[in-house]
């Protein structure tokens, strides 16, 4: 039976904290002995003083996990034995799963309801991972009788996983899942804003079969420690979801020390597509509205820029407002909540400049009215929705990362297809339509990794998910993460 406010309170007020780094199989503080704190965004209080890694705890950490992969009780365990205790990793999660999700809401201001989706996400994510790895075959090459040509799998070595704050542990599974099943030793940053849920999962996995330095857990802040993991010359490859300015810093430390790869998720500001003959305007209007104002906009493929065919604009931005009421920020740990809180002072201050900018351009800020006389404190943004937009504001076309929504109209297909791929990002795109013809045309002229047709955000653990253009190369779900973290082998047996 789902839990109530004041028992979602309860627990909360009797949860305890794991704050220190998890190296080498073991729980330890920083060298230095720095920490920094883990804020609740929703009151403004100190939950915890994290460990504070730098460049000794990276060294530290790589030479442990390059320790590890060579030793191979790991990298060269049979895949049937690695699914094994990576399923078992899943039920351990299960198991934890309103625990973890209350560390998420509470670390970074998601609401409860969300973050119990990201767990179960997170968990299926492992299982499905894991049941695919020992189901994967190498290759016979089409050689004559005198030759035998293999072509096999192996796993990277050492990977350096730093995930963003907005889904902390789901991120972190996404990343690390893949990586673990094909054998590789993996280093976790997790951002300094949301730490404690993958400290947590540190705990879990120590109770697992997954040997000492396979898997370590580094928090701290990216110009020290995270930089230090990119430059290492024993890492063999980062995988990272962020800002579009941190990747390009990684491919950049990737060049200067051993061209590891480096497999990137950045930024997006992704166009929603309505066309005039929508089915049902509050239907979708709910949808577009969702698509933005989910986890408080704070989405890598946030439905931030919505395109409305003109003929219906009007009643479609009525509709529009109407659900924007119904998705109010509160408490984080009320179920009812929709929205929660904007995960720090500095981003709060990002969206509200933003918000004051949209209207200094001459956009129109739609009033949203609710019947809610609340007075919620902390870092709290309620549903914005501008109208009169153009492409070249600020709130068009720069990733704002918060409940900011841009309305522009469009009149025909190749504009709206026009204006949805004037962004230097390519992360998603929807579109809204019930001619078969224009959604699979519209579709393949989008440019973007991903495009969901009447709905948003729909496909399920067997879709890649990543962008194109300045929404980086990398993908997450899907089988095809578990090539991305494998070398292919060329074997050439000659027989004689």
């Amino acid at each position: 039976m789902p839990l109530t406010h004041a028992q979602w309170q309860q627990r909360a007020s009797q949860l305890s904290f794991e704050t220190r780094a998890y190296l080498d199989g073991e729980f330890t503080h920083a060298a230095s002995g720095k920490t920094f704190p883990s804020l609740n965004p929703a009151t403004g209080d100190t939950l915890a003083q994290v460990a504070r890694c730098e460049a000794p705890e990276a060294e530290r950490a790589v030479a442990c996990a390059r320790a590890a992969f060579d030793k191979g009780d790991w990298s060269r365990l049979a895949p049937a034995a690695r699914k094994r205790t990576l399923l078992h990793l899943a039920e351990l999660i299960a198991e934890h799963q309103q625990e973890l999700a209350l560390l998420d809401t509470l670390d970074m201001g998601k609401p409860i309801t969300s973050a119990l989706g990201d767990v179960a996400s997170a968990i299926e994510c492992l299982r499905y991972t894991a049941e695919s790895l020992d189901k994967l075959y190498g290759q016979v090459a089409p050689t004559g009788e005198e030759a035998l040509g293999l072509i096999v799998r192996e796993p990277l070595g050492v990977v350096v996983s730093i995930v963003p704050w907005n889904f902390p542990l789901m991120m972190t599974i996404w990343k690390i899942a893949p990586a673990l099943a094909t054998g590789n030793s993996v280093i976790l940053k997790p951002s300094e804003k949301s730490s404690l849920s993958a400290l947590r999962l540190a705990q879990l996995i120590a109770l697992t079969e997954i040997p000492k330095g396979v898997f370590q857990v580094l928090p701290g802040f990216g110009t020290d420690v995270g930089k230090a993991l990119a430059l290492s010359m024993q890492v063999d490859a980062i995988a990272f979801t962020g800002s579009t300015q941190v990747g390009k810093l990684l491919t950049q430390y990737a060049g200067q020390s051993n061209l590891k790869r480096t497999f990137l998720e950045c930024g997006g500001k992704s166009p929603n597509i309505v066309f005039e003959d929508c089915a049902d305007i509050p239907c979708v209007a709910r949808q577009a509205a969702a698509a933005i104002f989910h986890n408080q906009g704070e989405v890598c493929i946030a439905g931030s820029r919505l395109l409305v065919h003109n003929r219906i604009r009007e009643p479609f931005v009525r509709a529009l407002c109407e659900a924007a009421r119904s998705m109010q920020p509160g408490d984080p740990l009320d179920p009812q909540s929709f929205m929660g809180a904007i995960v720090d002072q500095e981003q709060y201050d990002k969206i509200a400049s933003y918000i004051a900018l949209g209207e200094q351009q001459g956009a129109r800020r739609e009033a949203i009215i609710t019947d809610d006389n609340r007075q919620v404190e902390g870092c709290f943004i309620a549903p914005t929705i501008f109208t009169g937009v153009t492409a070249d504001m600020a709130i068009a076309n720069e990733e704002i990362f918060g409940p900011v929504l841009a309305v522009m109209g469009f009149d025909d297909e190749e504009e709206a297809i026009a204006i949805a791929n004037d962004s230097d990002y390519g992360l998603a795109a929807g579109l809204w339509s019930q001619d078969v013809n224009r959604v699979i045309r519209v579709a393949r002229r989008l440019q973007s990794g991903q495009v969901y047709i009447n709905n948003w955000a729909g496909p399920d653990m067997t879709m890649p998910f990543g962008g194109v253009k300045q929404s980086g190369n990398g993908r997450d779900k899907s089988l095809q993460t578990l090539g991305e973290y494998t070398e292919t082998k060329s074997i050439w047996l000659a027989i004689t």
